[in-house]
């Protein structure tokens, strides 16, 4: 590949380009046209995202400068520098965080008589509670932690919230030093009485009779504090026979990784300041001082706990369910007719649910290999598969025990899955398993059939609500053999030499991706119509960049949708003058992965589990699948051009930076609420029908089957707990 398109000034670095997203997201809880209690639970999200950013990204970038580690990335910048940069750019956000928290959200919520308060606005009912509250119910469980020469600083855990305290001796005339951890088994929001919506921190009852504690001494001072670990999950595989082992391992070690970040409230003492520092051995840049509450990723449960005011979130919505995939058919006859295209949320989750259902219960079910990268808290996906197994099914499940912030959740349903006799494995040395497939074998009258489900995210039924992925369910011959041979290449020792339909990373999908854009490249340099469309979550790997580049430069038009990490740039002279990017962010976190290739009118279409990053293309195990039937091929052409169009919740780049289309005379499109709408004419079109059918029939067809519920008859309606 020429270097000629690889120049550093070329890219955007990975990390900033990353805060960016953050910063579109950190705009949602800006935006005066989202509903309020939404925009409350975007700058929680906002929080929750850059705590992981740190946890993990930072983390490895100063493990990198530990070891003297300085070589350059695409963009031309050092560790030292990146890390430095991402403080200067976070340091700017929080200052928009919390002045999006105090100047906007807590006034408009206090207009809806919504109240976050302090111990010194409440009343002497409410007072009186918290005072109740912390005498029965915290203070038997606070423990003060000294430090002093005898009882040295305490271990202080990641993302845990602490009060640090400074404390006077009146008999020995000195200043003492104490912390004590805020308990996580107690809601950091408590509702109070004699009003509907109002709350007050845990940490602020703690403060208001935490003397209590120190009998005999003076409270000089109580800050809130926060710290930010390296929780980077480091297993050698090549040195273990016991994967799962060697999780569990890694997951006890990670909780004392190095300080990354350090928080506290902007009132704290310069002492206190001084003491929290050393103690946990901080640099300057990685210090924040926050003005307001520590940690708001409390906001995203404010929104579940206040009674009424529906008028302030998102109307509730549920995906739209064709009444021949509802529980009264065989999911098997209907793919075996068609293959099905589903788009979730806008199409019901519990369509895939009940493909695994079925096929647990159904006599012709042989077996059922699946792989699980993240699964819910209560997944009944693998209660099917557990029941499966005690029919007597062959039933085998690849569990990524190594999914990020996923591995204690996958190693218990690992051992689940094991004790209801499933056959377990974890993959390949090396690599995260990340593709998203089951297959189901079924005997026939005509022999042994195998029906597909391939997806773009992940066999989980909460986050399906407000993750848009794609799916299909086929029975494909050439697509069925080649899961085979992938489970084969999973589970033992087979290389497949050939793969009829499937892509599979790592390394084949990169190699197909450049030689559809060869493809591209060679038709335009003809003088013919060229044109590419790609979405994903992040491109971020050089190579693919580089490529695109050299597409562009010779004609091939191409259309990005990105929603998070975009180390491209655009409007370069030359380069990348054929390249728009857009981003979406909106109600649902845009999760699915589409690419499309004109070659000369065929149009080729695929879906997969993988975006252009460096990591699923050389060390993860991703599926690339095409979209085979005609009808379906179009019906994904309309599902990106109807995202192209979005003018409300889309940005495009210019040059490195994200900028809001200018709607001025364009008539208004938001993709999200279009498919909402869409799926709610379906399903009013659907019920229409049946009830027509019922007045005209003796026999009757049940009109309510619930969307996202299939499970009634078996009692096992899944409950979102989160």
């Amino acid at each position: 590949m020429s270097k000629k398109f690889a120049k550093h000034t070329y890219f955007q670095n990975r990390e900033l380009s990353w805060l960016a997203f953050n910063g579109r997201v950190l705009e949602e809880a800006r935006d005066l046209d989202n509903p309020l209690l939404e925009r409350v639970n975007f700058l929680g999200i906002t929080q929750s995202n850059v705590d992981e950013f740190f946890m993990v990204r930072v983390a490895a970038l100063s493990r990198l400068i530990a070891v003297d580690l300085e070589s350059k990335d695409a963009a031309g910048l050092t560790p030292t520098e990146q890390l430095a940069q991402i403080n200067v750019v976070e340091h700017e956000m929080v200052e928009r965080r919390y002045s999006t928290y105090n100047r906007s959200l807590i006034p408009q919520l206090e207009k809806h008589e919504i109240y976050l308060l302090k111990p010194n606005q409440l009343n002497e009912e409410q007072y009186e509670f918290i005072e109740r509250y912390f005498n029965d119910e915290l203070y038997p469980v606070l423990t003060p932690m000294a430090d002093d020469s005898s009882r040295p600083f305490p271990f202080i855990s990641n993302n845990s919230l602490n009060l640090a305290i400074r404390l006077f001796d009146p008999t020995k005339k000195e200043e003492l030093f104490a912390t004590i951890r805020v308990p996580e088994v107690f809601s950091r929001l408590v509702k109070l009485p004699l009003a509907e919506n109002s709350f007050i921190l845990l940490e602020d009852i703690i403060k208001e009779f935490i003397v209590r504690l120190f009998t005999g001494f003076e409270v000089c001072e109580t800050a809130t504090y926060r710290v930010i670990r390296d929780m980077y999950l480091d297993v050698a595989e090549k040195d273990t026979s016991d994967l799962l082992l060697a999780v569990k391992e890694q997951l006890k070690e990670r909780e004392h990784g190095d300080v990354v970040r350090l928080e506290f409230e902007n009132s704290i003492s310069k002492a206190l300041r001084k003491r929290l520092i050393k103690a946990l051995e901080v640099k300057d840049q990685a210090i924040y001082t926050i003005n307001g509450p520590l940690d708001l990723t409390f906001l995203k449960k404010l929104p579940r706990l206040i009674e009424g005011h529906e008028d302030l979130k998102y109307p509730k919505f549920k995906g739209y369910r064709p009444h021949k995939l509802t529980g009264s058919y065989n999911i098997f006859d209907v793919i075996k007719k068609q293959d099905l295209l589903l788009q979730h949320p806008y199409d019901s989750f519990g369509i895939v649910v009940d493909f695994i259902k079925q096929a647990a219960l159904d006599p012709d079910v042989l077996a059922i290999k699946m792989t699980l990268y993240r699964v819910s808290g209560n997944s009944p996906i693998i209660k099917y598969l557990g029941l499966a197994a005690q029919k007597g099914k062959q039933v085998t499940v690849l569990v990524e025990v190594k999914a990020r912030f996923d591995e204690q959740n996958n190693v218990r349903w690992a051992k689940e899955l094991e004790n209801m006799g499933c056959h377990v494995i974890y993959g390949l040395v090396g690599l995260k398993t990340h593709s998203k497939v089951a297959l189901v074998i079924r005997h026939e009258e005509d022999g042994i059939r195998r029906y597909l489900h391939l997806g773009t995210g992940n066999y989980n039924d909460v986050t399906a609500n407000f993750y848009t992925d794609m799916g299909l369910l086929t029975c494909q011959k050439d697509m069925g053999v080649d899961a085979t041979n992938v489970f084969n290449m999973l589970s033992g020792y087979a290389r497949p030499p050939y793969f009829y339909q499937l892509h599979i990373s790592p390394n084949h999908i990169r190699k197909f991706i450049y030689r559809k854009i060869d493809e591209e490249i060679a038709i335009a340099k003809q003088g013919r119509f060229a044109l590419i469309k790609m979405k994903m979550n992040s491109l971020s790997d050089p190579k693919v960049i580089e490529k695109l580049y050299e597409a562009s430069a010779a004609g091939v038009k191409i259309q990005l949708i990105i929603r998070g990490i975009c180390c491209l740039k655009t409007e370069l002279p030359e380069v990348s003058e054929n390249i728009e990017v857009h981003s979406i962010v909106g109600r649902f976190l845009e999760h699915s992965r589409i690419y499309y290739f004109y070659n000369d009118g065929i149009q080729d279409v695929y879906l997969s589990s993988a975006d252009m990053m460096t990591r699923n293309l050389n060390r993860r195990v991703e599926l690339m699948f095409p979209i085979l039937q005609s009808d379906l091929k179009e019906e994904t052409i309309q599902i990106f051009e109807k995202m192209w169009s979005d003018n409300v919740k889309a940005r495009i780049l210019h040059g490195n930076k994200f900028e809001r289309i200018d709607r001025r005379g364009l008539s208004l499109h938001n993709c999200q609420e279009e498919f909402i709408e869409q799926a709610l004419k379906k399903q009013k079109k659907q019920q229409a029908q049946l009830k027509k059918a019922n007045q005209k029939s003796e026999v009757f067809i049940p009109l309510t089957q619930n969307a996202d519920s299939p499970f009634e008859a078996t009692q096992m309606e899944e409950k979102d707990n989160d």
